[in-house]
């Protein structure tokens, strides 16, 4: 997977904020949360929320950090003023009691308090710190296209930095500034503009002259590294560009940025394949100058290019470039850039993903989407377009935003009508076309409105999210298990709210009709379903009930009955989005059964499909490690919760289930102190990984008659790269293997027909 990134500036008629009246709204927040104390309910934590939210919208974009940048002792006393909130907010949250038996009280509660959190954060993280950004990257320059190009520069590469997850061996950045005031005749920017512009490959700091207008590259790559180290050396290249920013310094130059980082699966990991790319080829001068960036894969980009005689420089070998080369060749037959780009992707097989810039239509974006596996979404806001291949690459500058559809066929059966193309025009608009030209029109409903903030997927000083995210795993199981639990008879008991045990869920569990309870889910959440599955056929201990642990595709594939009406079905999810759940919950509800989620996302998809929900954690703990760790967790903890309840339902209530119940319970609210002990013992757990590890590979590269000569080419390559290997003759030498002495990879050398070596493979 890879992540595109583009800013587009559209005209705004936005008023400069009055900070005077921003920080005094600030000190009267922060003077309530202090005054407060314990009688500070939900409904007043919700008003200082509010307020502090608005302080963030007035100070979003270009235009409030322009106000903080011509002011600098506000923005430092900003700086002071949202530290202080988020100090009384923590000491507010820490006086609170989590433990207290209404549970609605304390989700309203704990709901205005992240709302306080989110807007704090918002200014402090995502206002201030991209003022200060924007401040460095302009070298102190306050012209107005400066501050609005290297903010937009700013979202882009703070986009990026949460892109990253989705791949990070390169990353680039691509600038076009229309209405620059240099001129290009000047014989001190001609030298400069000549030295940078005669680099084949587009690798960094090149410079193209594009009809008047400049367009700036920056791009880095490496196989080995770690997360925000792209990032960064973008960075550093813009801030010391000094032509970017003579380029800037008139008040009418306007910049629109196309950036992305990436996941090599067509050509190798360099700069000269880093994405986005121009239309140059070899040997052909003019054409319209266009760059693209693309997520997926052109199947077909070798025909395309044979077909089209494209001529490219040996070292860039990414099928990416095809793009931009093959909408440059069309746009001289086709006025229309939009009809010349549709024209073009249509002609492209596979799933992809792709935003190109033209530089004659400088103040349009065009992206393009087909295919399952990847995604393009649009946010909007007052004076912006800012496209990602995830949300929350657009939610710290957007308030909403939509999504391309890349599967669905406009005329079913008809491969011609699917995906979509979109074009996004600071004087236009968003105007959305499906593959064959057909003009889709975009309704209200299909803005969202952001879920999570920059908070939720914010790295901080982990150096990756499976560190940070473990460490949040205490944090996250404790707020699964948040009300939940009370006293009750002398022991510990469950309640849970009605938007989890609602009336058609509490109608089936009482039902006589109700027969087998499924615990669905996929990947971790599939393995979690095991363990939630065996806690409530634990819970349910001598009832005649099924329960039953099944990954979703399983039950979908294989386990589906024409009715279904005698299942209870527990589909769990961290982001509520997983297609393979979400599509097996669709069928077992058409089939009569019922759905309780366990999911962590709310107003996701599988929360729309169920019947009830039990969130996990505050329904928004986000993760985004591919490795599940706070979430399985708090997972299993929702699953033992929901089998309490369900057996109480079902009445098996007996003495002995109540002591076992409390004793679990009571274990449950002890397992976040001992996952705190578990983590502060990680420099023990290290030194012994460190100790035990295996230090070495084994090989064994095996072949027969003519694929034994290739087999011991390999194991002398491997014998050179210092691992322990050998090479044998499969008919004479395979007794000689020792296949348990130690862990071995074993490499089978076959002809077109194969042999048994595929054998030895197996064994």
């Amino acid at each position: 997977m890879c992540g595109i990134v583009a800013v587009l500036r559209c005209p705004s008629d936005r008023e400069a904020p009055a900070l005077p009246v921003l920080l005094t709204t600030l000190d009267d927040a922060d003077a309530r949360v202090r005054a407060g104390g314990e009688s500070l309910d939900a409904p007043a934590v919700a008003e200082v929320a509010a307020a502090v939210a608005e302080v963030a919208a007035e100070l979003r974009g270009a235009v409030g950090t322009a106000a903080l940048l011509a002011d600098p002792l506000a923005l430092v006393a900003f700086e002071h003023r949202t530290e202080s909130l988020a100090g009384a907010l923590a000491e507010f949250e820490a006086r609170l009691d989590f433990d207290a038996p209404n549970r609605l009280e304390i989700e309203a509660l704990n709901a205005a308090l992240i709302a306080a959190k989110d807007a704090v954060w918002s200014v402090r993280n995502d206002r201030l710190r991209t003022a200060r950004v924007v401040e460095s990257l302009a070298g102190g320059g306050t012209h107005r296209g400066a501050i609005d190009a290297f903010h937009s520069i700013t979202i882009a590469l703070s986009a990026l930095d949460r892109l990253e997850v989705r791949g990070r061996d390169s990353a680039g950045l691509h600038v076009l500034v229309a209405g620059h005031d240099l001129d290009l005749d000047d014989p001190t920017i001609a030298r400069l503009v000549q030295l940078r512009g005669t680099d084949p490959l587009f690798t960094t700091g090149a410079v193209r002259v594009a009809g008047g207008h400049l367009a700036f590259v920056y791009k880095t790559s490496a196989e080995i590294g770690k997360l925000g180290d792209n990032t960064s050396r973008l960075r550093e290249q813009i801030a010391n560009d000094e032509l970017l920013r003579l380029a800037l310094r008139a008040d009418t130059a306007a910049a629109v940025v196309l950036s992305h980082t990436r996941w090599a699966s067509v050509g190798i990991i360099s700069e000269a394949n880093a994405h986005p790319l121009n239309h140059e080829e070899l040997g052909i001068d003019g054409g319209q100058y266009v760059a693209a960036a693309l997520n997926g894969d052109v199947d077909n980009y070798a025909d395309l290019k044979a077909l089209e005689a494209l001529r490219f420089p040996p070292e860039i070998t990414t099928d990416a470039k095809v793009i931009p080369a093959l909408v440059s060749r069309r746009l001289a037959n086709v006025a229309d850039p939009v009809e010349a780009f549709r024209a073009t992707v249509a002609t492209f097989e596979g799933s992809v993903a792709i935003a190109a810039h033209i530089a004659s239509d400088a103040d349009r974006i065009l992206l393009a989407q087909r295919g399952s596996g990847q995604a393009l979404y649009v946010g909007v806001t007052d004076d912006a377009y800012v496209i990602a291949s995830e949300p929350y690459g657009v939610i710290e500058e957007c308030d909403r935003y939509m999504r391309l559809d890349g599967e669905t066929m406009l005329v079913p059966g008809n491969p011609a009508t699917q995906g979509q193309v979109v074009s996004v025009s600071a004087r236009e608009g968003i105007v959305r076309r499906s593959y064959d030209g057909t003009v889709l029109p975009l309704s209200d409903a299909e803005f969202v409105r952001p879920e999570i903030t920059t908070r939720d997927v914010d790295r901080g000083h982990a150096a990756h999210y499976i560190l940070k995210e473990m460490y949040e795993s205490p944090t996250s199981f404790r707020k699964t298990l948040l009300g939940r639990i009370v006293e009750r008879d002398g022991g510990l008991d469950v309640v849970l709210t009605d938007e989890v045990l609602t009336a058609p869920v509490l109608d089936r569990l009482r039902s006589r009709g109700l027969r087998r309870i499924l615990v669905i889910g996929a990947g971790t959440a599939a393995i979690a379903g095991q363990g939630v599955a065996h806690a409530i056929r634990t819970a349910l201990a001598g009832h005649p009930v099924a329960v039953e642990a099944v990954a979703a595709t399983e039950l979908s594939g294989f386990g589906l009955t024409a009715d279904m009406s005698d299942a209870f079905v527990v589909a769990i999810s961290q982001s509520g989005t997983t297609a393979d759940t979400n599509r097996t919950v669709d069928l077992v509800r058409s089939r009569g059964a019922i759905v309780m989620a366990i999911v962590n996302r709310r107003q996701s998809d599988l929360v729309d499909k169920s019947d009830g929900v039990l969130y996990t954690s505050d329904g928004r703990d986000v993760e985004m490690s591919v490795a599940s760790t706070k979430a399985f967790y708090a997972q299993i903890a929702a699953g033992f919760l929901l089998s309490f309840a369900i057996a109480a339902e079902l009445g098996v209530d007996g003495d002995g289930a109540r002591v076992r119940r409390h004793e679990v319970l009571t274990s449950l609210r002890d397992m976040p102190a001992a996952l705190d002990i578990v983590l502060e013992r990680r420099p023990a757990i290290a030194l012994a990984a460190q100790r035990n590890a295996l230090s070495r590979g084994s090989w064994a590269v095996v072949g027969n008659g003519v694929n034994r000569v290739a087999a011991e080419e390999v194991r002398i390559k491997l014998s050179e790269l210092c691992y322990k290997s050998i090479s044998c003759d499969i008919t004479e030498d395979k007794k000689h293997i020792d296949l348990s002495s130690e862990p071995m990879i074993v490499v089978c050398a076959a002809g077109l027909r194969g042999s048994n070596a595929d054998d030895v493979g197996k064994e």
